[in-house]
This record gives structure tokens, C-alpha cells and sequence, in this order.
């Protein structure tokens, strides 16, 4: 359960960090990063982690940031996770979104650009102030929606940076079919990287037919693939909440 300070707000369960006004000198626009520190992070000074960066970083941990007052609940789900040792500890790096989110997130030059600050700046970053285990193995990145999409543009594009991408609720149409055209017209060998898929309702046809376009690239489901289909769940960021423990034991799991 999150706690509650003298004034009655809740609070973020664990410790953070906040960089205000990050910027980038690819991107037009500053952002702010959160960064989730694990529960061992600060009393334990020889251990390294795997990071998980995550889209849309205003949503993921705290309510009065986030779209329409429901976050991703990140920082319950991942300490629950961790305290039954169902996942190893992990570190999360919450990027904000900015009014060019539709451009960066899509494929785009401010698309392609958004990939390269994350890679060539952020990440950099992170490494460099956090004790991170920086190899592709253990850098995982997540988004749901256009973040999703987002996501699964860095593996493909990325996978010497990024092993693992996960795509809740993609809008794998965005952009004239770009995604699915991406892996349509690919012909190279298979990449090293292992992607998560889902939906509720809503883009659960999209969602199928990236399934079944990766596994005819011979991905395949239980070892570089998961699916899952979210009965009756709707596009939104409690929707994510509620299914946001299968990403993480899929990518993180003991």
C-alpha cells in the first residue's frame, strides 16, 4: 500500500529521483526524468542492476502527475514483485512525454531523434551516475499506446542497446502502418531481442496481427515472444496497471 504524508497526498513507494528540464541536443523540447531506485539500491553499494526505461514517465509512478489521476502504480507492483522474489531487482527510468510526444514516439525525424537521445544521452546518463548493469541483457524498455510503439521502433532498431521491449496496447497503425510495414519488409536474420505484446479491447486486432507477423519471423512465444489479450480491459493507464506484473516477470523473472 502507498503511505500518506501530514497532508493527506499519497506518496511514491521507495525512493526517487528527479531531473527536472533534461535536455538533449537532439530534441527541440526539455523533459523531466524520474529515476526508481530498487529497494537494496542504497544500502548495498556493490550490487549493479538491470534498467528498465519506460514512456509517458509522468504516468507511471504518481497519480497527480499522471493522465486523468490514475498511474501505472510502478512502484507497488515492481516492490511487491521483488519482495515475494518473483522478479530481480531492477532500476526504472521514467521519461516524460513533452507536446511533441505524436513526432517523437512515431517515426518521424523528431521519432528518430527521440530514439538517439535515449541511446546516445539518457542512457549515458543513467550509467554514468547509477550503479547500472549496462549491457543490451539488461536494458529493457516499455510503453503502452504510442509509447508502445515507440518501444518496439528501439528494439528493432536498437537491439545492441535494447534486448527487451515491451508493447502494451501499441498503436501499431500510427504513421500509415508503419510497424507492421517495419517487420513486413525486413530480411535480415533474426534479432536478438525479446518483445512483449498486449491489448484490452482496443487494438486487440493490431495487437494479433503483430503477433503473428513477429512469429512468422520465427519469434516465438515462451522464448523471444509473449501475447497476452486483457479480456474486457480498456485503454488506459489503470488498464496497464492491472497487467503491468506480466512484462515485468517476463523480462525480469527469477
Amino acid at each position: 500500500m502507498r503511505t500518506k504524508s501530514n497532508s493527506g497526498k499519497l506518496q511514491i513507494q521507495g525512493s526517487v529521483i528527479y531531473y527536472r528540464r533534461f535536455r538533449s541536443r537532439f530534441l527541440d523540447k526539455e523533459r523531466d526524468v524520474i529515476v526508481w531506485l530498487p529497494p537494496s539500491y542504497k544500502r548495498d553499494k556493490s550490487k549493479y542492476y538491470p534498467v528498465l526505461y519506460m514512456h509517458d514517465g509522468q504516468n507511471i509512478l504518481d497519480p497527480t502527475t499522471s493522465y486523468a489521476g490514475y498511474d501505472w502504480r510502478v512502484d507497488e507492483t515492481v516492490s511487491k514483485l521483488i519482495r515475494y522474489q518473483e522478479i530481480n531487482e531492477v532500476l526504472i527510468v521514467g521519461i516524460y512525454n513533452t507536446p511533441d510526444r505524436l513526432e517523437e514516439y512515431s517515426e518521424s525525424e523528431k521519432g528518430n531523434n527521440y530514439l538517439r537521445f535515449i541511446v546516445e544521452e539518457l542512457k549515458h546518463f543513467i550509467d554514468s551516475n547509477f550503479r547500472t548493469i549496462s549491457d543490451r541483457e539488461n536494458s529493457a524498455i516499455m510503453g503502452s499506446s504510442l509509447g508502445g510503439l515507440c518501444s518496439l521502433r528501439m528494439v528493432w532498431k536498437y537491439p545492441h542497446i535494447f534486448s527487451k521491449g515491451a508493447c502494451l496496447s501499441s498503436s501499431f497503425y500510427y504513421g500509415e502502418n508503419y510497424a507492421f510495414k517495419m517487420i513486413e519488409e525486413y530480411k535480415g536474420q533474426k534479432k536478438n531481442i525479446k518483445i512483449y505484446l498486449d491489448s484490452g479491447e482496443d487494438g486487440k486486432r493490431d495487437a494479433q496481427k503483430m503477433y503473428c507477423l513477429l512469429s512468422s519471423k520465427g519469434y516465438e512465444i515462451g522464448e523471444n515472444l509473449d501475447y497476452y489479450y486483457d479480456r474486457g480491459a480498456g485503454h488506459t493507464e489503470s488498464a496497464w496497471a492491472n497487467r503491468l506484473d506480466r512484462p515485468l516477470k517476463y523480462f525480469f523473472g527469477k
